[in-house]
């Protein structure tokens, strides 16, 4: 099935993302891709390293003439999410990427694709063993763990780069040069609470709402997809409001940077309420699908009866943590003022476990502006607390401040306008690129972020542009012969 992969142009890019994607490379369990990276730099015979955190750095000398410009530092992460449809069977521990052609889109079956940010490790790959394409002395950034905390970039030691230019090949829409970055904190809430014996007289079900699109919590937000976690909780509050529903366990959603696609909850009422819990579940759901047609067409909702548990929350906590995630927000928040159509501020609520005594509320808070991030943050904290959770803050990573008087936004801005007859979108996004954080370890180099088109990335829908690829492919080669002299 890869084999398909392989025929399409530019070969070597996507050879090497073939190769690449056979390695499982799930964030904070790249020990695997580490050591493939490793000995793809050693069988090259090219000065090969790992970091302290995991990092690998490969640098190649510059070609015959181009060893007076300035030294660039090629970056992308190794680590990819990993989302799969309910209904497909793979491990992504043990399995390779399955990969398919379907029109202009390369696709996986029924995973994540991992084209983020694969296909900017595979493009770094190919020029470092490439014996044809004319560049400067490169130095080869791969990082780790980008997608659950950045603890990579965070982790990069100083003095081990020389770079003065670094090219991040992580930005997702072909004609985008990208100057600027939101940063982020995940916001954790935890409580515990006391399990009571079900009701006699109960009967139990199952609640299972999925067919969302989900997506990239930073640069679809703004979208205002369907959030499962926070539907989720409307219907089980509107529920609990007019009937004697109990909560008995609650999953919705996992990583903290994709939009949660489904969730699960299995809860109790009375017999001889069930007639009437059924309905008004459907026609909760019937709203909430007439808020999203046009945007969430194949959201559905089943109910399936069960055995009834021994367990339940108790009534207290229930009403409490119910409150407590309607009233936290999800979305965008706050759109910047500066610069039009961008989302400044937004937060997406990740992950809703309840299960044996245990809550976890998991959140991922953006902003390209620190103060309006800890406002947000702080929001949430508060109304998490009145639901009686214990918050925590962490991971916080800075953003990356737009300069637009960058020398390389210069040379892209003229190049890209030369190839395409059309200038780019110059822009900052409100995903967390790794450029902010690396900036404050190398606070001289000048950096700017561009990459081939990808589609619904941390998504089963994950979709990467074939003759965006080309594009992308061209584009990269004409930097790297028009880098700068010292």
């Amino acid at each position: 099935m890869n084999e398909e992969i392989r025929a399409l142009e530019p070969k070597k890019m996507w050879n090497k993302f073939t190769d690449l994607n056979a390695v499982p490379r799930p964030s904070k369990k790249e020990e695997r891709v580490i050591e493939f990276m490793k000995s793809f730099g050693n069988s090259l015979n090219l000065e090969t390293l790992v970091d302290k955190v995991g990092n690998v750095i490969i640098k190649k000398p510059a070609t015959p003439g181009m060893e007076d410009r300035k030294v660039v530092v090629l970056q992308s992460h190794l680590d990819m999410v990993h989302q799969k449809n309910n209904d497909t069977q793979f491990d992504f521990d043990t399995q390779g990427i399955e990969m398919y052609v379907d029109g202009d889109w390369v696709r996986a079956k029924g995973t994540t694709l991992g084209a983020d940010n694969g296909l900017g490790v595979a493009t770094i790959m190919a020029i470092l063993e490439s014996d044809d394409i004319v560049h400067p002395a490169i130095e080869a950034l791969f990082t780790i763990d980008e997608e659950t905390g950045m603890t990579g970039a965070k982790g990069l030691e100083e003095g081990l780069l020389e770079g003065e230019i670094l090219l991040n090949l992580d930005t997702e829409e072909d004609d985008e040069i990208g100057i600027g970055c939101a940063g982020g904190v995940d916001v954790t809430a935890k409580r515990n609470y006391t399990q009571e014996e079900t009701p006699e007289g109960s009967a139990a079900f199952k609640i299972t709402l999925n067919g969302l699109q989900g997506g990239h919590s930073g640069m679809d937000i703004i979208k205002g997809l369907g959030n499962a976690n926070k539907l989720m909780n409307r219907l089980l509050f509107n529920s609990s409001e007019d009937l004697e529903m109990r909560i008995v366990e609650i999953n919705g959603g996992g990583l903290r940077n994709a939009i949660p696609r489904e969730s699960v909850a299995v809860v109790v009422v009375d017999d001889f309420q069930t007639k009437a819990f059924k309905s008004e579940l459907e026609k909760g759901m019937e709203a909430i699908k007439a808020e999203y047609a046009s945007l969430e067409p194949n959201l559905k909702l089943s109910i399936e009866e069960v055995e009834v548990p021994e367990k339940v929350m108790e009534l207290e906590a229930q009403n409490e943590i119910l409150k407590a995630i309607y009233v936290t927000h999800n979305g965008v928040y706050r759109m910047s003022p500066e610069i039009k159509g961008l989302v400044e501020t937004s937060n997406n609520i990740a992950k809703v476990e309840i299960k044996e005594g245990n809550i976890t509320i998991k959140c991922l808070t953006r902003s390209s502006v620190e103060s309006s991030k800890e406002d947000l943050a702080n929001t949430l904290r508060a109304g998490l607390e009145l639901g009686g959770c214990n918050v925590e803050l962490s991971g916080d990573y800075p953003g990356w401040a737009p300069n637009r008087d960058s020398a390389i936004l210069k040379v892209l801005d003229g190049i890209y306008q030369d190839l395409n007859n059309e200038k780019a979108d110059v822009a900052a996004c409100h995903a967390g690129l790794e450029c902010g954080i690396i900036g404050d370890h190398y606070p001289a180099m000048d950096m700017i972020s561009f990459g081939p088109t990808i589609r619904g990335a941390h998504s089963p829908d994950e979709r990467a542009s074939i003759s965006s690829a080309q594009k992308y492919w061209k584009f990269v080669l004409e930097i790297l012969k028009n880098i700068p002299k010292k």
